[in-house]
């Protein structure tokens, strides 16, 4: 990754992707470095590097406060980056803190349907080891829930919103491309 820059970053010189788990996010990003020639980090591969645990070792031994306050570091320190494309966690909105970090670049807000989401994360086969459940219910009852209490904090901070469902991680980047051209 290219190292930070002396003086303030232009907002456009970062963009940051959110959204649920399986809408896309770090598959769209890694296509949007390449194409944009910018740097690419997953935020949540770097909070694992940093915590050498995975996200749901995390939850399971020190709680999601714990894996909060780290997600809150790494995305500090991510956003500090020019010509830098981040795949976000999931909740990374949840905290005010974050929002407001993440508003130092472009966001971009990947959605997809509850049931396209819920058969996404179904085929990942480093969801069920990796990621932890976030409510009682799990499976699609999950998704809709989270998605429910999220939807307003994902809208406060998107300054685009793209749908992939039905979607290449290739069509979506190339589509965010067009609409970073056009602005």
């Amino acid at each position: 990754m290219s190292s930070v820059s002396e003086g303030p970053v232009k907002r456009n010189d970062r963009l940051t992707l959110v959204g649920y788990r399986g809408t896309g996010k770090t598959s769209v990003a890694r296509m949007l470095s390449e194409q944009m020639g910018w740097d690419f980090v997953d935020a949540d591969v770097e909070l694992e590097r940093v915590a050498g645990r995975t996200i749901a070792e995390i939850f399971a031994d020190d709680g999601e406060s714990a894996f909060r306050d780290l997600e809150s570091q790494i995305i500090g320190d991510l956003v500090k980056y020019p010509k830098c494309v981040i795949a976000s966690g999931g909740g990374v909105v949840l905290r005010e803190e974050n929002r407001l970090a993440i508003s130092e670049s472009l966001v971009v807000w990947l959605t997809a349907t509850p049931r396209t989401i819920n058969e996404r994360i179904g085929a990942d086969s480093k969801s069920a080891t990796q990621r932890p459940d976030l409510t009682e219910q799990g499976g699609l009852a999950e998704v809709k829930a989270v998605l429910k209490e999220r939807h307003s904090l994902y809208e406060s901070v998107a300054d685009m919103i793209i749908a992939t469902d039905g979607k290449t991680p290739r069509e979506i980047a190339a589509e965010i491309v067009l609409l970073l051209e056009s602005r």
